[in-house]
């Protein structure tokens, strides 16, 4: 496959991996404000489900953007890609987070309010801005 393919499919595992971290926590969101037993566990389901669906797309991700690096190892000179790396390890945390959140709702240990989760919604979408800045622009952003 042609290093273009790969990085096709590098982009379209990322557009399933975001959409996974962009509606989980929006689906914290109306579960922490549910009062209903019987929409607590629609909800459980369905963040089980998309919480699979976001694995599946971050694992593609890195492997994908594993295997870039690996055909064009020039990459690894650029400064842009490790501060675009760093952000993915921020993703990768951010991912890892709504994976305990899945667990906490799903035992219905949740703690956090809905305002809590609006917050903690717009943080993948402060990253997916920087790192499409970082890949298009091929350089770290300056503010002047």
């Amino acid at each position: 496959m042609s290093y273009l393919a790969f990085k096709a499919w590098h982009i379209i595992a990322m557009v399933t991996w975001f959409a996974g971290l962009f509606y989980l926590p929006r689906l914290f969101v109306y579960h922490a404000m549910n009062k209903d037993p019987q929409t607590n566990e629609t909800f459980k389901v369905m963040e089980r489900k998309l919480a699979i669906m976001m694995d599946i797309g971050a694992f593609f991700t890195i492997a994908l953007g594993i295997t870039l690096i690996v055909k064009n190892p020039a990459l690894l000179k650029m400064a842009w890609l490790h501060i675009k790396l760093l952000l993915v390890v921020f993703l990768v945390a951010y991912h890892v987070m709504c994976r305990i959140y899945v667990k906490k709702f799903r035992l219905d240990l949740n703690k956090h309010t809905h305002k809590f989760y609006r917050l903690f919604n717009e943080l993948p979408t402060v990253l997916l801005v920087a790192i499409v800045l970082l890949v298009v622009l091929k350089q770290p952003m300056s503010f002047s």
